[in-house]
């Protein structure tokens, strides 16, 4: 029997749990042509929300052509440009000899190099000379506008791991010519989302930023326990075997209901669970998951300064507020200024993050160990 709970990939059909409010949402901004942001802390489920809303829109709207692009190994202008130019085209044309002729259609300043698979699946790669991009980028930047008046279709452009953007040369430049281009299009639509809450928070909502007022920001939150135990009980009960609301309610929030650790610590409980799930089972879950990242958290504290971990102490003790003389004595953070940059330092290695006015730990197993280490709870 398969495993019913996923992680580390796309959640789709059974797997895919809530989020109405925030499918309805991003699926009105689609409809009409507004562009969408996500912003959320890693592993909220940011991806999979983007490919529901697209097979939705996709089996009840023909007109709709969705573009996934993810930016994680992009790290300069040249291989964006490749790259988005390549997935219009793929999702706009669906036979490589279609793709040649729009290549002659579309660009009238670049000579796009293209290489073409032999395999089945037709795949293609498109590459264009530096210099020539150089002076015409629009040609490139317009394509998804352009491509959708030509075929009387609306591409919606879905770019992951955005954020990444900022590590290209001269990066204010490169996001000041995207929106230029992007903004005035019509038909085409963007939705951009990444991992990096704080880069992205940063090109989003600072004044200063090109992207600013962009589109409609939505902030992914967590998800309820109530949607979880009924998840969870119902998964267990689809494959045979069983476990009560209140063992799924323990699951969720042992994880603080984050997403990807509910569906990893539900994985391995239901592995362990041969008929009926008992409180032992889930004790032994959370051990092994514990055992198995012991190593990459003692790396992770390893890396930390004496101050940055006396935070971590404040935090895991839930204290309110960390900058008073307080809690700066008590945990021996030196003065309110660095305090201050404990927090931005910790936010930048993603270990923890802003919630409010909270800050907690991005990932609730590491909230746990280091609790067991630090705190001897």
């Amino acid at each position: 029997m398969k495993n019913p709970f996923i992680y580390g990939k796309i959640a789709s059909g059974n797997s895919f749990i809530d989020r109405e409010q925030e499918q309805q949402r991003l699926s009105a901004n689609i409809n009409s042509g507004i562009n969408s942001i996500l912003i959320s802390p890693r592993r909220l489920g940011k991806s999979s929300l983007v490919f529901r809303v697209s097979q939705t829109l996709s089996r009840k709207q023909s007109e709709f052509r969705f573009c996934f692009i993810d930016l994680f190994n992009i790290r300069s202008e040249a291989e964006f440009y490749s790259v988005l130019a390549r997935e219009v085209l793929r999702v706009a044309y669906p036979k490589w000899k279609e793709r040649l002729e729009a290549l002659g259609r579309f660009f009238r300043h670049i000579s796009p190099r293209i290489t073409i698979s032999s395999a089945p699946a037709e795949e293609f790669s498109l590459s264009f000379d530096w210099n020539e991009i150089q002076r015409s980028p629009d040609e490139i930047l317009n394509l998804p506008e352009t491509v959708s008046k030509k075929l009387n279709v609306k591409i919606v452009v879905c770019v992951d791991e955005f954020q990444n953007i900022a590590f290209f040369d001269d990066p204010l430049a490169f996001q000041k010519k995207l929106r230029s281009n992007w903004q005035k299009h019509n038909l085409a639509n963007y939705c951009l989302y990444g991992s990096k809450q704080h880069m992205m928070t940063e090109l989003f909502e600072s004044k200063s930023m090109p992207f600013y007022k962009f589109g409609d920001i939505i902030f992914l939150e967590k998800i309820p326990k109530k949607y979880w135990r009924a998840f969870i009980v119902s998964a267990f009960g689809r494959t045979g075997k069983i476990i009560n609301h209140e063992a799924a309610s323990n699951i969720a929030l042992t994880v603080e209901n984050h997403p990807y650790f509910v569906q990893q610590f539900a994985h391995t409980v239901w592995n362990l669970t041969n008929h009926k799930c008992s409180d032992e089972l889930i004790a032994n879950a959370l051990e092994q998951l514990l055992l198995q990242n012991t190593i990459l958290f003692q790396r992770e504290t390893d890396s930390l300064t004496n101050s940055q971990v006396n935070f971590l102490r404040a935090i895991c003790n839930n204290v309110s507020n960390l900058s008073s003389v307080e809690t700066i004595n008590r945990y021996k953070l030196g003065t309110s200024a660095n305090v201050s940059r404990l927090k931005k330092s910790l936010v930048k290695k993603e270990i923890i993050e802003i919630n409010g006015n909270k800050f907690e730990f991005t990932d609730p197993l590491f909230k746990i160990w280091f609790a067991r280490e630090f705190l001897n709870i």
